[in-house]
């Protein structure tokens, strides 16, 4: 004979068994890290390819004039982890600005409960086993808040400014980004050329010093003149190997910026001034209006930082008054489910609730005051950015007034010590000054070559500056 609580038994554990099979959570997979097989500088790596809209926007820097930089700009807009961090920040902010907004309109539920039971006859008053059922279903909401004061509408506006916030911090990032690959693929270019200018004064002292050999074969010059030309020969050795290591390190650095392994078409050639500029500073006009700064994100940022602690004064006071929230539903009850939506079984229910803040020992208060607080202090901060933003615009604008004399006035140092060492390798050659007179002329021009390719470099970087501190405009 069929047991009367088998299908019920049955129902149960096909649901139970349908509980434990289902999973929403995404399948994990191991990520793929994006690096070469093998460590050093000879591994071979896939170059990274830009995408269309990365590749448009680093095409649309009008300050940025060699194609091969735009091309690493665009790479780096397209694989940079730091930016793909900011972006996913804000697609969070984004998703926490919907949370909070839900609370402006009501949560509606629907559901539905059927329950059968059975109780034995020594329960029951007639001696003898009864089973009763009951089925409902209702549709309404639960403690849903009217914003009598405000608080909900200002939570609101908090996260709305947190969200715009997180957005203008990833321009920040993405400027400074930019900023900082153009400085790593310039100083690749210039390490370049230092690299370059040491091989060149190593093959030069190397012939010095084969010539002099054969002189002191002939026993026409001393020993000592011998040992000094191989100092020369030993000091550019060192530094052809310390500028090789670094181009090395430069060229690791710029490919962590970008994100990937770079193509061998878009590396620097040696920044030595003769190419015409990286960055192209356009015309501005002097002096500067200060309300461009005001287009600055990390100003920005702190205008939404500012905007959304007043927000925040608005809800802590709401917290004083009384609140009235909501819970009401409506449906259908019966005790069988074939009657269920019959005429005459609707139920419904209404529950409004007001909280009336009577003693808290002075929490709501405090809340006040930490919220007046925390304005004056993003207050400050906002005021702070901008006086920073002033100084940095000013000191860039200050450096570059002086950059052309600078180069002019290297340009003619190092014209002159290279007639400084002519002349001092003819008066060592017709016996009237040692040879430490040529070496001395020989240190002087590397010397001034090598402050040449830095201040190259360092002009470079100025009319980057003026582009990050501008706000990317």
């Amino acid at each position: 004979m069929k047991h009367p609580a088998l299908p019920y038994l049955t129902a149960l554990t096909a649901s139970l068994a349908l509980a434990g099979c289902v999973n929403l959570a995404p399948t994990y997979t191991t990520p793929v890290a994006p690096i070469p097989a093998t460590v050093g500088a000879d591994a071979p790596a896939d170059p990274v390819q830009a995408t269309a809209p990365a590749l448009e926007q680093a095409q649309s820097l009008t300050w940025v004039q060699t194609p091969a930089l735009q091309q690493v700009l665009a790479l780096a807009l397209s694989h940079n982890r730091d930016l793909k961090i900011a972006w996913a920040n804000i697609e969070k902010a984004r998703a926490q600005y919907g949370v909070q907004r839900a609370d402006l309109l009501p949560t509606i539920t629907a559901s539905g409960q059927g329950s059968r039971n059975r109780t034995s006859a020594d329960l029951t008053t007639s001696g003898r086993a009864a089973t009763t059922s009951q089925f409902s279903a209702q549709i309404g909401f639960t403690s849903y808040e009217l914003d009598l004061w405000g608080r909900v509408r200002n939570l609101n506006e908090v996260a709305l400014e947190q969200f715009w916030q997180t957005a203008v911090n990833q321009r920040s990032v993405e400027i400074t980004l930019l900023a900082d690959v153009a400085n790593a693929w310039l100083t690749l270019a210039a390490d370049q050329a230092r690299l370059q200018l040491a091989q060149d004064t190593l093959t030069s002292r190397r012939k010095a010093f084969e010539l002099t050999q054969r002189i002191h074969a002939l026993g026409a010059t001393s020993g000592l003149v011998l040992a000094q030309n191989q100092t020369t020969v030993d000091s550019a050795r060192a530094d052809v190997a310390s500028f090789a290591s670094q181009v090395e390190r430069d060229r690791n650095a710029l490919q962590l910026l970008v994100g990937g392994p770079l193509p061998a078409a878009l590396l620097p050639q040696a920044l030595d001034g003769t190419l015409p500029p990286t960055a192209a500073l356009l015309d501005l006009p002097t002096p500067l209006p200060s309300s461009l700064l005001l287009v600055r994100p990390d100003i920005v940022a702190a205008e939404h930082s500012l905007r959304g602690a007043t927000a925040n004064i608005g809800a802590a006071r709401a917290a004083l008054f009384p609140s009235i929230s909501l819970t009401a539903s409506a449906g259908s009850a019966s005790s069988a489910l074939s009657g269920l939506f019959e005429g005459g079984n609707g139920t419904w229910s209404f529950l409004p609730q007001v909280r009336l803040p009577i003693f808290d020992g002075g929490r709501n208060q405090a809340n006040v005051r930490v919220a007046e607080a925390n304005q004056q202090l993003a207050l400050a901060q906002y005021e702070k950015t901008v006086q920073i933003a002033f100084r940095e615009v000013a000191d860039a604008l200050a450096e570059r007034a002086h950059w052309a004399e600078r180069l002019d006035a290297q340009s003619s140092l190092v014209e002159a010590t290279q007639k400084a060492l002519m002349l001092s390798e003819a008066r060592f050659k017709s016996g009237v000054d040692n040879y430490l007179s040529v070496l001395d002329a020989q240190r002087s021009l590397y010397a001034a070559q090598q402050t040449q390719i830095s201040l190259y470099l360092a002009e470079q970087a100025n009319r980057i500056t003026l582009y990050k501190v501008l706000g990317g405009g």
